[in-house]
């Protein structure tokens, strides 16, 4: 071996050690230094530079695009024509394509291109084929459906001169109008403006250009810089930038695109996750409590990430909601490249002259992407479930998972032998405490290779596996993107043999650095690669795995140890001779939805729906499996961001979400894992997790009384499987939030907007608020409407619009029902939720001011796919005062399974339906009658009895009918009359 490959191999060594060291060491809080600010991200820095020329030449400015009128066409529902970019050095003008497409579902798509450049007009780097057109791809990964075109939508004949105007939309009450000279779109519904494209100006995007070296004279240099800076084209990161000691080539020069989108009326705005900040977000330039940087949207391993920030986070969807009084939009930026956003809202005074009109807000947002395609879809709602359902239509509801991936996972890094698993397993039976999936890390490999267990600690796969499958228990293995490159690994010769890999500049196989140390990553933006992929984990070829077994996909960002800001470099390159640069964003989705399919093809015959979790997403990743957010610390503060942030990623469109209970790094005090676990349970993705370093902290180790608080929060969730279950229904086939905030479920409310500590739960009326902060006794709760509440436990009773005084000593959860909703619940203490698959049901019907309530059950096996075919109940359960009657009757239940199903569930009884809020008049009732479809004509009428309890010392009365002996997936009457 040359003394330069020791060399190099030994640097190699100490920079992945020192990297390890790092991840290891706990330290307060990330290392901004490893991470880019706006001013070192050139296109940013540009893009900035261009908003403040615009804002300091103001009434001056102008926007160098306008559209050439001559060249409009509308065809089937889009409007085509041809934008010119003045290029104010040369005069000339550069042609960019434009498109306007209204679809049925009234979403409006607007995409800018330019057009394709012809070949020899590109210096290509060496040895590759460099695609010479911008990324236009992203569509392939983010959209899956609503993109019928409208027929209906039609060109306007009373249009201004110099405007073309189109009306679109539900019964025609939506506009696009397009300014052609400066370029401007402005969105309407019912007549007022809703959303604006270039307002003030900041439509740029950096059309292609030929690199030519200009020679300097000496002494020029600092002059030229300052003249280019001037002029708003600092050339210096056009074709190269360097940061954190790599350089980053450029061989397509300069390429962002980049738009200011108005919301006017519009104080706030949501979305856009992931980052650690209020669900609220902030402004970014100038205004009370601003960031002073953009958030930025570029997936990235952040270690220890800090609180109230904009900076990037693992994972990227660029959908936000503008939301006001009684009105909610959108807007969809479809770009897979880094992305920044800056928030500034322009308040306007009151009129003095002008009774009656008040003084309003206006949301000013600018969005710039370092390449790609300009495109946008714009929503106009009206209502915030409207907005976020035509998003999900466009991008894939999230998926319907399996029972079992909605109940408690635990997990840490690492169990370390498969006798670990099984003494953990015995033990949360030991102490009755319920959980459904055990998790395993790294360390349950040999030598960090994938598909493979460490003989020595995990001998016994097939037995570990057999134990938890004893109680209806599964297993979560993790496996990475990162191919460890080593002698007598199977694997790392198929991935490099046949070609699978990401690729550098040079087009040479790109290797780097990860947990096992040298490292290639599958590219799976290549369709062979994810054939490939799905054919590893067939039983025979992944042993030791079962059909209990699932997975985790962790470090997709892709988290390269060695790479610029953690990751891979900009300039490598992916199938299809896309840059890195142009997909990284999507980059952690391809991986996903890799592992999903191999999930559905494990064994012929063997469908079950797929449980694969990722910490990097994209717009689509909700069609595939629950997400987390990442490495969080066992702090009060980190417990406080999950409620917002994973609010957050429920309103953008991808509700299976969590946060590490307990915190990753840091061992929280028990009354602080206590609080976690009961806020929690409120995550629809529920798991417990801890780094390796971190003491134990399984429930059943942290001694009374917070052991037993831990169990009675994990079983108010298990008791609310049904609930959940059912939410989870409703968000795959509508794409509302599963956990919802204020704005959502109160969209007139205004007190309420930036409410983003609570949380209602579905459909249910359930209003939570979660203890976040240390030795609290007591909690304010907001109610936001004039419908009575009663607290969850003891039936207290709480009205009037206002903040509310909640007791919450350590043994309470703040959880309040809202009248008027009927919640179903399985009472029955369990081990694991499979167990619970026959257990009976408990109707809890909250009655509102007039007495009534509503609420519905989904049920299907919670395992296959069998409901696509009609292997499920959909029932909806209304009390209505008029007839003094709780009745279920079919939402809609029909196809070829359906018979088989019932028949499967016949037995599934109601056991006890509880009324609170009972009226005084039901004191004396000692007997309902009911009656139940199908029952043969001597039971057709039968009576069961009724416990009334009179409320007292502020709690409301309840009344309990047991055992009304009618099933689960019939229609029935209970009559109170």
């Amino acid at each position: 071996m040359s003394a330069g490959i020791l060399s190099s191999r030994l640097a190699f060594a100490f920079l992945l050690l020192a990297t390890l060291c790092a991840l290891l060491t706990p330290v307060e809080s990330v290392k901004h230094g490893n991470f880019k600010t706006c001013d070192q991200s050139g296109f940013c820095k540009r893009n900035r530079a261009y908003a403040d020329t615009a804002s300091h030449l103001a009434h001056n400015w102008e926007s160098p695009y306008k559209l050439d009128s001559s060249s409009i066409t509308f065809h089937n529902g889009q409007l085509s024509a041809v934008v010119l970019k003045k290029i104010a050095t040369s005069g000339e003008e550069v042609r960019l394509p434009l498109t306007v497409t209204f679809l049925e579902s009234g979403t409006a798509r607007v995409t800018l291109d330019e057009e394709k450049r012809q070949k020899g007009e590109i210096e290509l780097r060496h040895d590759s084929q460099a695609r010479k057109e911008r990324y236009n791809e992203a569509e392939k990964w983010a959209i899956v459906g609503g993109l019928d075109v409208s027929m209906g939508a039609a060109v306007s004949a009373d249009a201004p001169e110099g405007t073309t105007k189109v009306v679109y939309g539900p019964g025609g009450k939506f506009e696009a109008v397009i300014t052609h000279a400066p370029l401007s779109l402005e969105f309407k519904r019912d007549g007022t403006s809703h959303i604006k494209f270039n307002e003030r100006g900041l439509l740029n995007l950096e059309h292609w250009r030929p690199k030519i070296e200009k020679e300097k004279k000496e002494g020029e240099e600092a002059a030229t810089e300052e003249a280019d800076k001037d002029a708003g084209e600092d050339e210096s990161t056009w074709w190269e930038e360097s940061f954190g000691g790599n350089t980053d080539s450029k061989p397509r020069g300069p390429e962002s695109v980049a738009l200011d989108i108005s919301f006017p009326g519009y104080e706030h705005v949501y979305g856009i996750p992931e980052h650690a900040g209020s669900l609220s977000l902030k402004e970014t330039r100038g205004g009370e409590g601003a960031h002073s940087e953009p958030y930025r949207l570029y997936n990235a391993d952040v270690f220890e990430y800090e609180m109230d920030s904009p900076m990037t986070l693992y994972g990227a969807i660029p959908f936000m909601q503008a939301h006001r009084k009684d009105s909610t939009v959108g807007v969809f930026w479809l770009n897979g490249a880094e992305t920044w956003i800056d928030v500034v809202k322009s308040k306007s005074a009151a009129n003095a002259l002008s009774l009656g009109v008040a003084g309003h807000t206006d949301t000013q947002t600018h969005w710039f992407s370092e390449s790609g395609l300009l495109d946008v879809f714009v929503f106009l709602g009206p209502e915030p479930k409207d907005v976020i359902k035509s998003y999900s239509e466009l991008t894939g509801f999230t998926q319907l998972p399996q029972q079992f991936a909605i109940a408690y996972h635990q997990c840490r890094w690492n169990y370390v032998t498969d006798e670990d698993v099984m003494d953990v397993d015995r033990k949360f039976d030991k102490h009755d405490i319920p959980y459904d999936v055990i998790w395993l890390d790294i360390e349950y490999t040999h030598e960090k290779k994938y598909f493979t267990w460490d003989p020595l600690t995990f001998p016994k796969p097939k037995e570990m596996h057999a134990q938890l499958d004893q109680h209806d228990r599964k297993l979560v293995a993790i496996i990475d993107p990162h191919i460890k490159n080593t002698a007598d690994y199977p694997i790392i010769d198929e991935l490099k043999g046949k070609d699978l890999v990401a690729k550098t500049k040079e087009g040479k196989q790109y290797e780097g650095w990860c947990w096992p140390g040298s490292s290639y990553w599958v590219d799976c933006f290549n369709p062979a690669a994810i054939t490939w992929w799905k054919s590893l984990f067939k039983y025979d070829k992944f042993v030791g795995s079962f059909p209990n077994t699932f997975i985790w996909n962790d470090m997709n960002e892709p988290s390269v140890f060695n790479g610029p800001e953690t990751t891979m470099p900009k300039d490598n390159m992916h199938y299809g001779n896309w840059e890195h640069r142009d997909v990284h964003n999507i980059n952690g989705l391809t991986f996903h939805n890799a592992t999903y399919e191999a999930m559905l093809e494990r064994k012929s015959g063997e469908v079950r729906r797929p449980f694969v979790l990722t910490r990097s997403f994209f717009s689509g990743s909700q069609r595939l499996g629950p997400m987390w957010t990442g490495d969080n610390q066992a702090k009060w503060d980190h417990l406080a961001a999950s409620i917002p942030m994973v609010l957050n990623q429920n309103i953008a469109g991808y509700p299976f979400a969590g946060a590490d209970v307990g915190g990753f790094f840091g061992n929280p005090e028990k009354d602080l894992l206590t609080r976690w676990y009961q806020a929690g349970i409120w995550y629809p993705f529920f798991r417990g997790h801890a780094h390796i370093d971190t003491r134990r902290r399984e429930p059943f180790l942290v001694g009374s009384p917070y052991k037993e608080l831990i169990t009675q929060a994990l079983r108010l969730r298990y008791a609310l499987m049904p609930a959940w279950y059912t939410a989870f229904h409703e968000a795959s086939v509508t794409g509302a939030p599963i956990v919802r905030p204020n704005y959502y479920v109160h969209p007139g409310d205004e007190k309420g907007f930036a409410v983003d500590d609570q949380l209602y739960f579905g459909s249910t009326g359930l209003l939570a608020k979660p203890v976040t902060t240390a030795g609290a006794e007591s909690v304010d709760i907001y109610i936001a409407d004039d419908e009575t509440y009663f607290d969850y436990f003891d039936y207290t009773t709480y009205s009037g619009k206002g903040m509310h005084t909640i007791k919450a000593p350590l043994e309470k959860m703040p959880l309040l029902m809202q009248g008027g909703h009927i919640i179903p619940r399985r009472d029955r203490p369990r081990r694991s939720s499979g167990l619970m698959k026959f257990d009976p049901f408990t109707l809890v019907v909250v009655l509102d001011r007039a007495g009534s309530a509503e609420g519905s059950l989904y049920l299907d096996d919670g395992e296959t796919f069998d409901y696509q075919q009609g292997a499920y109940i959909h029932r909806r359960f209304l009390f209505d005062t008029t007839t003094n009657a709780l009745t279920s009757v079919d939402i809609a239940t029909s196809g070829s399974k359906t018979a088989a199903y019932l028949k499967a569930i016949a037995k599934v009884r109601v056991e006890k339906v509880i009324f609170v809020g009972a009226p005084d008049a039901w004191a004396d009732k000692t007997e309902v009658y009911v009656s139940e479809e199908g029952a043969k004509e001597s039971q057709r009428r039968k009576k069961a009895g009724i416990a009334f309890h009179k409320g007292e010392n502020g709690k409301t009365n309840y009344a309990i009918v047991r055992d009304p002996k009618v099933g689960i997936g019939k229609g029935w009457k209970i009559d109170l009359s």
